[in-house]
C-alpha cells in the first residue's frame, strides 16, 4: 500500500515538475515570439508562483478539514486543465491568468501530497519515502528538458503546455485508488475506516491479527479550521520560524536560477537550442542529488542533510556565476542542480514531521505558501538585476545574490533547526513545546 501511495502520488508530482520545467523551457521561446522584455519574462514566472502561494495556504487548511486524498485529486485536475489551456493563450495577459490558475493547483497539491506520504510511512523510512516522492520532480524536469530540447524549437512553445497538462488529468483519475491517511481519519473520529486501512497494511507487513492501537482524540477535533495564528503560538513558533525561513530562501534561490537558466545562457552567447541542451544535462544531475539525500537523511538526520546540501548549493551557485567556459558552466551547473534538489527533498521530508497531525496539513501548507513569496519575487528580481547590470555582469551578479540567500538559510537551519530523525508521528503529537522537541 505504501508503494502504491508513493507511486500514484509521485506520478502527479512528475507532471507538476513538467509544468515548471516547461516554463523554464518556453520563457526564452515566448520572449522571442512576443518580443517580451526580461522584466515581462520575470512576471510570467511570478504569475504561477502567486497562484502557488495562495493554493498552498488554502489547500493545507483544506487537507486538515476535508482530507489529504480529496485535496491532491482536486488540485491535480485544476493544474492539468489550466496547464493545457496555457497552450491556447492568445496573448501575454491571458497566459498570465492561466499560469496563475496552474499555480493554484500546483501549489495546493505539493504540501498535501508530502503530508499524505509522510503519514503513511514508518518512522525508520519516513524521510526516505518523502525524498523519493520528491525525486519524481527530477524525472518530470528531465522530460520537460527533453521536450524543450527536441520539440519546442520545431513545434513552438505551445506544445510544451499541452504535453504537460493533458496527461496530468489521467494521473488525477488514477489517484482514485489512493487510500486516505489513517492518521487523518483517526483525527476526525472515523476510526473504523482508519482501522480497515491499518489492518491491510499490517497483513501486508506480516503482522496480521495485531490489535489496532488507534485512539480517538475528541479534544483535538474541537477546532476544525487551523489558522495561521495557531502556528505562531508559543508551542510552534520556533519550528514555524525555521520552516518559513527555509521555504522562503530555498524558493527564492531555486526559482531565481532554474526558470532563468536557458535565457541566461542565451545571454551568455549560447544558442537557444544549446541552452536547452545544457539544461537537460544539468537536470539529470538532480537524480543522484535526490537519491543521495534519501540515503543520508535516515543515516545522519534531516538537519545535517539540509545544512550540507544548502551550503553545497551556495558554493555551486557562486561557481556557476563565475563560469567562463563550457566545462566550467556544465560542471558547476550539475553541482548546482545536484545540491539544490537534494536540499528540496530534505525540505519536503522535514516539514510535515515537525507538526502534530491536527495542524500538519495547515503547517506544511503555510510554510509552502510563505515560501512562494520567494518564488514570486525571485524571477522578477533576477530579471531586473539582469536587465540593469547587462548580460555579462548581470549573469555574475544574479548568482552572487543567490549564493548569499542559500548561505543565509543554511545558517538559520544550523542554529535554530530541530532534529526529527527516528521519531514517530505519534511522538510528535505528544510534543507540546519546542523545548521538548529539542
Amino acid at each position: 500500500m505504501l508503494r502504491k501511495v508513493l507511486f500514484l502520488t509521485g506520478i502527479g508530482w512528475l507532471f507538476d515538475a513538467m509544468d515548471q520545467g516547461m516554463v523554464s523551457g518556453v520563457m526564452a521561446a515566448i520572449g522571442k515570439s512576443w518580443n517580451l522584455t526580461p522584466a515581462d519574462l520575470g512576471l510570467l514566472g511570478s504569475a504561477s508562483a502567486v497562484g502557488m502561494a495562495i493554493g498552498a495556504a488554502i489547500a493545507g487548511m483544506a487537507a486538515d478539514k476535508w482530507g489529504r486524498k480529496a485535496v491532491i485529486t482536486f488540485t491535480l485536475i485544476l493544474y492539468g486543465l489550466a496547464s493545457a489551456l496555457s497552450g491556447l493563450a492568445p496573448n501575454f495577459e491571458v497566459l498570465l491568468l492561466f499560469r496563475f490558475l496552474t499555480g493554484l493547483g500546483l501549489g495546493g497539491e505539493l504540501p498535501a501530497a508530502s503530508t499524505l506520504v509522510s503519514e503513511f510511512s514508518p518512522a525508520k523510512a519516513r524521510g526516505k519515502m518523502v525524498v523519493l516522492l520528491e525525486s519524481f520532480w527530477a524525472w518530470g524536469w528531465i522530460v520537460a528538458a527533453l521536450i524543450a530540447y527536441l520539440l519546442i524549437p520545431i513545434y513552438g512553445w505551445r506544445i510544451g503546455f499541452f504535453l504537460g497538462g493533458i496527461p496530468a488529468l489521467y494521473a488525477a483519475y488514477m489517484r482514485k485508488n489512493i487510500p486516505e491517511s489513517p492518521r487523518y481519519l483517526e483525527q476526525k473520529g472515523r476510526l473504523q475506516e482508519a482501522d480497515e486501512i491499518v489492518s491491510i497494511m499490517e497483513q501486508q507487513a506480516g503482522i496480521a491479527g495485531k490489535k489496532s492501537r488507534l485512539i480517538n482524540h475528541p479534544e483535538e477535533k474541537k477546532k476544525s479550521i487551523i489558522t495561521i495564528l495557531d502556528l505562531l503560538a508559543p508551542s510552534y513558533i520556533r519550528r514555524t520560524f525555521v520552516l518559513w525561513v527555509l521555504w522562503l530562501g530555498i524558493n527564492f534561490g531555486y526559482y531565481g536560477f532554474v526558470l532563468w537558466t536557458p535565457t541566461l545562457l542565451v545571454g551568455k552567447g549560447f544558442s537557444l537550442v544549446k541552452g536547452f541542451e545544457f539544461t537537460l544535462i544539468m537536470s539529470i544531475a538532480q537524480l543522484p542529488g535526490y537519491y543521495s539525500a534519501a540515503y543520508l537523511i535516515e543515516k545522519i538526520g534531516r538537519k545535517l542533510v539540509l545544512v550540507v546540501y544548502l551550503i553545497g548549493t551556495a558554493l555551486s551557485a557562486y561557481l556557476f556565476g563565475q563560469g567562463a567556459s563550457v566545462t566550467a558552466i556544465l560542471t558547476s551547473g550539475c553541482l548546482l542542480y545536484f545540491f539544490s534538489l537534494g536540499a528540496w527533498g530534505a525540505v519536503y521530508a522535514y516539514t510535515p514531521e515537525v507538526y502534530p497531525t491536527r495542524v500538519r496539513g495547515s503547517g506544511t501548507g503555510w510554510a509552502a505558501a510563505i515560501g512562494r513569496i520567494g518564488a514570486i519575487t525571485a524571477p522578477y528580481i533576477v530579471g531586473l538585476v539582469y536587465q540593469i547590470k547587462g548580460k555579462e555582469a548581470g549573469f555574475t551578479y544574479v548568482f552572487l545574490m543567490l549564493t548569499m540567500v542559500f548561505a543565509l538559510v543554511a545558517i538559520v537551519v544550523a542554529i535554530a533547526g530541530v532534529e526529527t530523525k527516528g521519531q514517530t508521528l505519534d511522538e510528535i503529537n505528544e510534543i507540546s513545546t519546542d523545548e521538548k522537541i529539542s
